[in-house]
């Protein structure tokens, strides 16, 4: 019995779970170490009072009226059970505890072994596993790009609320189907076979790298999308996260752009051969009525001959002169034609056509280190003007500024608009090596020009353009050693 008893107490001494033993009515018979240092009282201040010194209320209320219900009924809440509960420390804290008891009797009287163990811990892994759930389950639920999870053998386990949109099926239609239904032909047969290619081989198509595929809505239509899928792994399982969004909107500004871009170049094309004509036309008048001045001479001087050769010869400087003076008229149709010519004029906004002369414009800038700098004044009136010549003047200067900066360290451009009266100014300025005093005054005639391989006709018809805007443009040095060009329109 001593042995037994030395061995029942060295037991209970070295638990590390708490164990405290109870008689039928509840008073405390055993109290081992593991239960001081997780109660904070010691034994002496438990071992022969109620067990109910060790728990809050409501239980501490309840516990009396539970064991004298056992009693009567034998029904069981507790015992043999398990359950969580909670513990009153000697400080008045409380404590999340799993408590077994476990029931028995000892010299004819019943008696209650409790095995108690702290799961202060496991409650808070718990808590914080659930505020992570519940984060990342906000994430996926607010994110504005669908975001699929799947097994390795291609079943859909998560289908956030973006998805449900964009593929436009209910998320109940998709988890624990094949993600292949959200793919049309050919990526639908060739999907499970690229799993299985990637389970074999390890070769990566689309994870970790992404790609433009398309994606397939409920009732059949396909749409672009930029795909990119992480890979991760949760206890032996193997699982692919999909990023999806849809990129129909920039591809429609893209091809938007893309038009924008050829009618500007074919309006540079026109313009470029205008200015041309013009200045054909003009240098080509003097010469074409000296000709038909020497040809009329030359037939007054075969006048007074008389043969047969002779006539011939009139006859031919005649048709000459006439093909000559034809000559002139055409050309002097095309100047007029030219220099009056009218544009088609809408009301625009000037910031939303600076905008958009800008996207192409600066296309190349951060390569080439140069710094974008906008500003645009808010409110501007809406201006009468031909938008795509109005873009083809601002693409002009950009690209001229682009062009300057190439040799200076510090390459700023700055696009500002703004009020001044009754106009409405647009300046282009940059931090180049300024203006060449041979051509600054020169700078917008036709065939000035200050590039190595430049034909000199684009800011000759930049001042067309305006002008038949009914605007001005000019260009001046600026304090941090550049040009600044400017033009203005009127409101």
């Amino acid at each position: 019995m001593e042995e037994s008893k030395a061995r029942f107490e060295a037991l209970i001494s070295a638990a590390v779970d708490g164990m405290i033993v109870i008689d039928r009515r509840g008073t405390v018979q055993v109290y081992n170490q593991a239960c001081e240092r997780l109660f904070g009282h010691p034994a002496a201040d438990v071992i022969g009072r109620n067990v109910k010194m060790l728990m809050p209320s409501p239980y501490r209320d309840q516990h009396d009226d539970y064991l004298d219900h056992y009693r009567k009924t034998h029904e069981k809440r507790i015992i043999g059970i398990g359950r969580e509960v909670v513990g009153l420390r000697k400080d008045g804290s409380t404590f999340p505890m799993y408590l077994s008891v476990g029931e028995g009797r000892l010299e004819s009287d019943d008696i209650f072994v409790g095995i108690i163990r702290d799961i202060t811990d496991q409650k808070t892994a718990e808590q914080s596993l659930r505020e992570r759930e519940a984060r990342l389950s906000s994430i996926l639920e607010t994110s504005p790009d669908a975001i699929i999870m799947i097994d390795e053998s291609g079943r859909v386990e998560s289908f956030n609320a973006a998805a449900s949109r964009l593929f436009d099926y209910p998320t109940d239609d998709v988890l624990g189907k094949n993600i292949s239904m959200l793919m049309p032909e050919p990526y639908r047969a060739q999907h499970d076979g690229y799993l299985l290619h990637y389970r074999k081989t390890g070769e990566k198509r689309v994870i970790g790298i992404g790609r433009i595929v398309e994606g397939r809505r409920s009732d059949g239509s396909t749409f672009p999308m930029e795909l990119a899928v992480g890979e991760t792994t949760v206890g032996m399982r193997r699982l692919f996260t999909g990023f999806i969004r849809d990129i129909t909107e920039r591809q429609e500004a893209d091809r938007n752009f893309r038009e924008l871009q050829s009618e500007l170049l074919h309006v540079s094309r026109l313009s470029s051969l205008g200015e041309m004509s013009a200045a054909l036309a003009h240098e080509l008048n003097q010469p074409l009525t000296a000709m038909a001045n020497y040809i009329n001479a030359a037939r007054r001087t075969m006048e007074n001959i008389r043969d047969d050769q002779a006539e011939k010869a009139r006859e031919l400087l005649e048709k000459a002169a006439a093909q000559t003076l034809r000559a002139g008229e055409i050309i002097k149709r095309l100047r007029n034609f030219v220099e009056k010519g009218e544009t088609h004029k809408d009301p625009e906004n000037l910031n939303q056509v600076v905008g958009e002369a800008m996207t192409l414009g600066v296309v190349g800038a951060a390569e080439a280190g140069i710094k974008i700098v906008s500003d645009l004044a808010s409110d501007l009136p809406e201006v009468m003007m031909d938008k795509i010549q109005i873009q083809q003047v601002i693409l002009n200067l950009v690209r001229n500024a682009m062009d300057a900066m190439q040799t200076v360290p510090e390459r700023v451009l700055t696009v500002a608009t703004a009020m001044s009266g009754s106009f409405v100014n647009v300046s282009v300025i940059d931090t180049g090596p300024g203006l060449d005093p041979e051509v600054a005054g020169r700078l917008f005639q036709p065939f000035v020009t200050t590039k190595a391989h430049g034909m000199g006709i684009g800011l000759s018809v930049c001042r067309s353009i305006i002008e038949a805007h009914g605007g001005e443009i000019s260009a001046a040095p600026n304090n941090a050693g550049g040009v600044t060009f400017k033009f203005s329109l009127p409101v």
